[in-house]
């Protein structure tokens, strides 16, 4: 499990995280949202290590890992989709997806089948270079390369940005088939407010780099969440 604790962050002298805390459970997924620039992307690069943390903490599985560099992370089973993708354009698919190789044993340096069961597109695109594919292909591209490191932790920062209403749909087909494999945490970072919803077992909103509402999908008062995603 994931306990993000109270955490402050800072780029120079402006401060872009206050106090906040988070969690998230393996079989769960745990969606953030927020309108632009309230810190959703610095809590999910303070999650994953790009970042540094000034006071707080992040634990994984009992560990506190605040000071860890992000390869070392990943080799605890953390993995991030970052906002934008960042797949390599020159690469083709097939080696976009082994440089999720980098983390694991030699015996693991496979692709899992898993993966072009969730996105077949994959299979059919391994020559073709990352750069040639569209934008909602690339997306399940950087999905795929993520999974391909075996994690316990996706970190998935806007995943539905800029992608044709056909793809999202998969896209949320493969969260939820993730989820329900009951595997990994998923912490899923979104404005798009159905999409979150209808994914999320528990939820926090972001307002000006503090969590301002928390909860379960249960317990959610929708009208509470878009009333702060509109302000």
């Amino acid at each position: 499990m994931l306990n993000v604790e109270a955490i402050d962050l800072y780029y120079g002298a402006s401060q872009a995280l206050r106090g906040v805390s988070l969690q998230a459970q393996i079989g769960q997924v745990t969606s953030v949202l927020g309108r632009n620039g309230v810190g959703k992307t610095s809590l999910m690069r303070a999650i994953v290590g790009q970042q540094p943390i000034a006071r707080g903490a992040v634990v994984w599985n009992g560990e506190n890992i605040s000071k860890l560099a992000p390869y070392d992370r990943a080799r605890r089973g953390i993995a991030v989709v970052p906002q934008g993708r960042e797949i390599f354009p020159l690469l083709s698919v097939k080696e976009n997806l082994e440089t999720g190789f980098a983390p694991l044993p030699a015996k693991q340096r496979f692709v899992p089948p898993e993966i072009f069961e969730l996105f077949p597109v994959l299979k059919d695109m391994l020559g073709r270079r990352g750069g040639d594919l569209s934008g909602g292909q690339q997306q399940q591209l950087a999905i795929g390369r993520a999974l391909v490191t075996r994690p316990r932790l996706l970190v998935l920062d806007e995943p539905t940005e800029g992608i044709q209403p056909s793809i999202i749909k998969q896209i949320g087909h493969a969260i939820d088939t993730l989820r329900k494999g009951g595997q990994m945490a998923i912490v899923l970072v979104e404005q798009y407010f159905e999409f979150a919803r209808d994914l999320c077992d528990t939820y926090a909103v972001m307002d000006r780099g503090q969590v301002v509402l928390a909860g379960t999908r249960a317990g959610m008062v929708e009208a509470d969440v878009r009333q702060r995603l509109s302000v």
